[in-house]
């Protein structure tokens, strides 16, 4: 499937694409548009949008788009869910709420900074996204574990 959403990622623009490719759709093609033309060009060319006005995965209350995705297409990993915790955090500035937060919206600045070309960015964010995945893995292991 296409999917499309707005230039120059960040945060939840590249979880949400980590998030599809790894548990929706692992054929998955990204296109990234200005945020003005995000709509006209999912219509005209058939592709899903995400995290953008007017989209319906898109930002709901205080979940972020990566959030909205997790509960739309009913995935109940628990390792992702901690993920999912951590994406919130920092997409939506509210970094004091997870202690991972800061750590993950600085990695986002500096690979926007190195790869200012949005699927360059992903393609080399992807690999921080599948090692944090990880990370959530063994904590929900250790917590499983410990319960």
């Amino acid at each position: 499937m296409l999917w499309i959403t707005r230039s120059h990622v960040h945060v939840d623009r590249v979880a949400c694409p980590w998030l599809i490719t790894r548990f929706i759709d692992s054929d998955a093609q990204f296109l990234f548009v200005p945020k003005s033309e995000v709509m006209a060009v999912a219509e005209r060319e058939g592709a899903i949008p995400f995290d953008t006005p007017g989209a319906g995965l898109n930002h709901d209350g205080d979940l972020c788009t990566f959030d909205v995705i997790i509960r739309n297409y009913n995935l109940t990993d628990r390792a992702l869910l901690r993920l999912a915790r951590i994406v919130n955090a920092a997409d939506t500035d509210r970094l004091d709420s997870d202690p991972l937060a800061a750590g993950l919206e600085a990695i986002a600045v500096g690979y926007s900074l190195r790869y200012p070309d949005d699927l360059q960015n992903l393609e080399h964010q992807f690999e921080v996204y599948d090692a944090l995945y990880a990370w959530c893995r063994l904590e929900v292991a250790k917590e499983k574990f410990l319960n």
